[in-house]
């Protein structure tokens, strides 16, 4: 008796107990085990029916119906207790979030019955299919309740911003044999860019956000008008002034994805049309540098004209095209048939100037962190003496002087002087900078990185890009009249 009370029989006989009681709660242990036997038992007696809910539909489209149950099987609790479970990234790279894994059953419950599942790949046309496993008896009772749950449920997550954005590109080889896939392919969209940070007035910016909102209300009044529910847009302006990213705010503020057109990988007219067949619901279809395609055609491009303005409002366009705004980027709408752009093929036209001094103070505030500066005045007189940049072009010379807000405005200054086309303002603003201290420990217009301690060191480099400026000029004429 003295032995079985003994100090280190009963540490043993504790560390035993232990291993017991975790060998039986363990997935490979009795509990487990007794569960997956108990769950085969209960297959016998019922007959199961499986419904498959495809990746795509009879005619390539994107299914919504899979989108939205997906989006709702990622957002179950019974996902991270499955075997199989995928941890991927969302928007953002510490945004992580479980995915369905093709060999995972995961479990629903609704309405009292059991549902289940799983993913279903088929590897040669990289599309899959859901696979919902329900009990024929419980089928009559719950099935379209079930669905329509599903769909609220995947509303509100859209709703609230759980949707990841994504942009799909036209793929010229998965063109040539869509047969069993999809002529698109697609990255994760993570584009920084808003409303808030792109440079453009105030005014102009909230008109477009309230248009954009009373877009996103419109269904039942576009019904009643017997109009398709989309809308289109054109952006105007030289290179640089913000395009792209304007896109990108759009496709943040409505949550949809975006479709980029390259017209040049696509081999026909029909092409163009199945492409826009193959796109989805709350998507932003960008076609860019419309002029310039236009203006290099020939006969040996494969999109014509006609293809074009069916794509933007032929009957494809008016049966497929429901709560869709699509975009077209032009440097200049002079040269293009006004027959293009006439009202129903484009609704709103957006003008991306170059960079005037209210923009160049909201890239201030976005890229420096500065509302206001003692130099601002003298970057307004710039820009009131006709001088001007591009807002990509200022945007670069203060993030690479983003440390020095004081260094980064002066080197727009300077860029602003040298290839700004300042009109003969450039004595006036170098005197300026020669009388006053430019900086702790320099003096003279800072561009970039470096400095130039001299007014004349300035005036050399201004004279050397108003000759770069000369001959570009040149160059963009002769191209303007070879067209």
């Amino acid at each position: 008796m003295r032995y079985f009370y003994s100090p280190i029989f009963l540490v043993v006989l504790a560390v035993v107990v232990c291993f017991i009681i975790r060998l039986m709660l363990f997935k490979t242990g009795l509990i487990y085990t007794t569960k997956k036997l108990y769950g085969t038992a209960q297959d016998w007696f019922h007959v199961y029916q499986f419904l498959k809910v495809p990746e795509l539909n009879d005619s390539m489209q994107r299914n919504q119906l899979y989108r939205k149950v997906s989006l709702y099987l990622h957002s179950l609790p019974s996902i991270e207790e499955s075997d199989f479970t995928n941890l991927v990234t969302g928007k953002t790279q510490n945004d992580i979030v479980l995915c369905l894994d093709p060999n995972q059953t995961i479990q629903d419950h609704f309405l009292g019955a059991k549902l289940f599942w799983f993913n279903q790949k088929t590897e040669p046309n990289r599309t899959g299919s859901l696979v919902l496993k329900i009990r024929k008896a419980d089928k009559r009772r719950i099935l379209r309740p079930y669905l329509r749950h599903i769909n609220a449920v995947a509303d509100e997550i859209e709703n609230h911003g759980g949707r990841d954005l994504r942009l799909f590109i036209n793929d010229a080889a998965a063109a040539a044999d869509s047969v069993g896939g999809t002529r698109w392919r697609s990255v994760p969209f993570n584009h920084p860019s808003t409303f808030e940070t792109i440079a453009m007035e105030e005014d102009l910016k909230n008109k477009i956000k309230s248009d954009l909102e009373s877009f996103l209300r419109g269904k039942q009044y576009y019904r009643r008008l017997g109009r398709v529910w989309k809308r289109s847009f054109l952006l105007y302006g030289p290179s640089g002034t913000g395009k792209s990213s304007f896109v990108a705010a759009m496709a943040n503020f409505l949550s949809y994805d975006v479709y980029d057109v390259d017209l040049s990988k696509v081999r026909c007219d029909s092409d163009l049309k199945f492409l826009l067949l193959e796109t989805t619901e709350k998507s932003i279809v960008v076609v860019e540098d419309l002029d310039r395609f236009l203006a290099e055609q020939s006969e040996s491009k494969a999109v014509t004209a006609s293809g074009i303005q069916n794509f933007m409002d032929g009957i494809i366009s008016s049966c497929c095209g429901e709560e869709r705004v699509m975009v077209f980027t032009m440097n200049s709408k002079e040269c293009v048939d006004p027959n293009l752009l006439r009202p129903g093929r484009v609704d709103v036209h957006i003008h991306f100037p170059m960079c005037d001094f209210s923009a160049f103070k909201t890239l201030a505030s976005s890229y420096l962190g500065v509302k206001e500066h003692k130099l601002f005045p003298r970057v307004e007189e710039i820009f009131r003496n006709g001088a001007s940049l591009s807002p990509a072009e200022i945007g670069e010379l203060m993030i690479a002087n983003r440390n020095s807000p004081s260094r980064a405005i002066k080197s727009v200054i300077g860029a602003l002087q040298t290839d700004g086309d300042g009109r003969g303002c450039a004595e006036m603003i170098g005197r300026q900078i020669e009388d006053d201290d430019v900086d702790e420990t320099h003096s003279g217009v800072l561009c970039g990185a470096e400095g130039f301690s001299t007014v004349k060191d300035f005036r050399k480099l201004y004279g050397f890009f108003r000759l770069r400026n000369a001959r570009r000029s040149r160059s963009s004429i002769s191209f303007e009249h070879d067209r």
